[in-house]
């Protein structure tokens, strides 16, 4: 399959899977839960989702368990949304790729402080 293909396919399913994650109704998924990147494999059969959750290890674990019983309802919204041939099963895996930016931009705020008081 076309590289590109693939990777609109990435884009759409991201977006679709933002939306229904959003419209989830689990107690165990935070409002701020984003999806940060979807990897779809060539044959359509397996996507690789990074989910960020605002919060500590305890709600990013509670939130990955409540998307991973959700999994079947989010791959039948996604096949019905998209109108994929073949609707791909969801693996979530957690990204702290926004916490760790969260925590390199205050850092270098708390260096800028110290520059500024000397």
């Amino acid at each position: 399959m076309a590289k590109d293909r693939i990777n609109k396919i990435n884009e759409e399913v991201l977006r679709e899977l933002s939306q229904v994650i959003r419209e989830l109704k689990d107690s165990r998924i935070p409002m701020i839960t984003s999806v940060v990147a979807v990897n779809v494999t060539n044959d359509l059969s397996y996507a690789k989702a990074y989910i960020s959750v605002f919060g500590d290890e305890q709600t990013q674990k509670k939130a990955l368990e409540g998307l991973k019983s959700a999994a079947g309802f989010i791959r039948r919204e996604i096949g019905r949304r998209l109108q994929l041939r073949h609707t791909p099963e969801f693996i979530f895996e957690l990204d702290h790729s926004i916490e760790y930016g969260s925590k390199i931009n205050q850092m270098i705020s708390d260096i800028n402080k110290g520059y500024n008081h000397e």
